[in-house]
Order: structure tokens, then C-alpha cells, then sequence
């Protein structure tokens, strides 16, 4: 029997996959699955099991998933396509009968307005109605939504249409971490968890890096239109300048806040704030 991970290719995933070893899984009762050949060849390199798998391909999904215990369901990352992508998951996690499955999904997606969550929520919905047992991991942004964009904010300031909405980002890090506690310890099935790390604005954000880099970086908060025309005037594509701006309008209505509490007994510390992770992307 084994932890199947899929999307291991993927950030999230190859940490997941990370920390399931630093916790002692041994490798050959990993699997990790993705759809890039060389990068499963840099995972082999671990002594994980890889196999090739493609959430538009049931039949891949089928034979990856046999004598799966545990199955890690990394949500697919193609918006739009996801609820179609994650139904054949499902499904070929069921007709597997596999013993757990470990879901990443968006916080609050049960009642969030986030264009985002819609997928989500449908997939929540269909592991429900599986009849397999499961496990909800609800994650809010990644810190390294913002530290990666470190050099724009340095140059032009921070952007957004946020207003005074708190974040409760954390690093991918610790959600993979998260996650490997879960898979690797008794009592989550039927659980939900809303994870996040130490909430923060915007404007936080700017004074953050202001105060790290010596150089003063504002926050501009602009209409939801507006942001999404800035972001496609620096070259992003319509459809995910919306998507992204629309994530800013539910961060300012409290869509993207949760407590800590939930990732840090999974972690068994606090995760990762604002502060260390703009000082390690530094």
C-alpha cells in the first residue's frame, strides 16, 4: 500500500512529496505522479515511485491509483478546466478504492464568492457524494504570491484592489508540511481544515518591504476594473487578470482571513509570518 501524490511535479507538490520523506515515509511507498517525464525523472532520483498521469487521461489516473492507501489530490492548476479534471480523479480514486483522500482546497470554499473557489466547491461536492473518506485542506494564498513579485513592488510599488482586506497567506512550505501531517498521522478523515498563516493588508505588505529593503514602497488600492487593466497593460492575459483582481475584491471583503490556528497544530508550531518569508526571498 502506498501515498500517492499527484500534481508532484508541480511546487506544492514535489514538497508535499519532500516532506513525506523528512517525516520518514520510505520512498518506495511514495508515488508520485505528474505528467512531465523529466521532471518524474528528478523525483526518481529520490527513490520515490513515479509514475506519468494526466487528470485528462481516466485511464492513467485508473492504473496510478491502484494499490494506492492514500491518495494526495493536488488540485489541478488549469482554471476553467478543473471541475471536469478533478470529476476523473475522483472517480478513478473511487473505482481504486482508495482509503483516504487528502484534498487541497481554497479557504471557505463552501461559502466563498471567489470566481476561484466555484471549482473548488464542485470538487468538495463529488469527494462527498464519493463515499470515500476525506480530508479537507482549505489553503489561502501563498506567501510566495507576493514575495515573488519583490522586484515590481521595488520598482513600482505594491498594486492591488484589496483595500484593507487581511491575508492569511503562508508558504507553500508549510502547507506541504501540513499536508504530510496529515497523511502520516490517525484521526483527519471526515476533517476540514482552514489554513492560513498570520493575516496582513496590503498596506502591510508595502511597509514590510519597505522596512527590510530601505527603500519606500506604497500601496495603491484601486477599483476592481482598474486592477485588472493594469494587470493585463503588464502583459497578463485578460482571463487571469480577472481571476486575480477578483481575488483581491473577496481578500477586501474578508473571503481570504482565517484564523491561524488550524496550520499551526498541524505544523505543531506557527508558521512562517510575512516578515521571515520576504527576509528568505531576499
Amino acid at each position: 500500500m502506498s501515498i500517492v501524490v499527484t500534481g508532484a511535479t508541480g511546487h506544492l507538490g514535489r514538497l508535499i512529496v519532500s516532506a513525506l520523506l523528512r517525516r520518514g515515509v520510505p520512498a518506495d511507498r511514495i508515488v508520485a505522479l505528474g505528467r512531465d517525464a523529466d521532471r518524474l525523472a528528478e523525483l526518481a532520483g529520490s527513490g520515490v515511485v513515479t509514475r506519468q498521469a494526466d487528470y485528462d487521461d481516466p485511464a492513467s489516473l485508473r492504473a496510478a491509483f491502484a494499490g494506492a492507501e492514500k491518495l494526495m489530490f493536488v488540485s489541478g492548476s488549469e482554471v476553467g478546466r478543473r471541475a471536469a479534471q478533478h470529476h476523473h480523479v475522483v472517480t478513478a480514486a473511487k473505482e481504486a478504492g482508495v482509503g483516504l483522500v487528502v484534498y487541497t482546497s481554497i479557504v471557505k470554499a463552501d461559502t466563498s464568492s471567489l470566481t476561484l473557489a466555484a471549482e473548488h466547491r464542485a470538487t468538495e461536492e463529488e469527494i462527498r457524494a464519493s463515499g470515500l473518506p476525506y480530508v479537507l485542506l482549505r489553503n489561502s494564498w501563498y506567501l510566495e504570491n507576493y514575495t515573488g513579485q519583490l522586484p515590481t513592488y521595488l520598482e513600482h510599488g505594491v498594486a492591488g484592489a484589496a483595500g484593507d482586506g487581511r491575508v492569511s497567506a503562508a508558504t507553500r512550505a508549510d502547507y506541504a508540511e501540513a499536508a504530510a501531517a496529515v497523511l502520516t498521522t490517525e484521526g483527519h478523515a471526515g476533517k476540514v481544515y482552514e489554513l492560513g498563516g498570520a493575516p496582513f493588508t496590503l498596506t502591510e505588505l508595502a511597509a514590510e518591504v519597505s522596512r527590510q529593503t530601505g527603500t519606500d514602497v506604497g500601496y495603491t488600492d484601486l477599483p476592481v476594473e482598474k486592477y485588472t487593466e493594469l494587470l493585463v497593460a503588464a502583459g497578463l492575459p485578460e482571463g487571469y487578470a480577472a481571476v486575480l483582481a477578483d481575488g483581491d475584491r473577496g481578500l477586501a471583503q474578508g473571503e481570504l482571513e482565517v484564523p491561524v490556528d488550524d496550520l499551526a497544530a498541524l505544523l505543531g508550531r506557527a508558521p512562517a509570518t510575512l516578515a521571515e518569508a520576504i527576509r528568505a526571498a531576499r
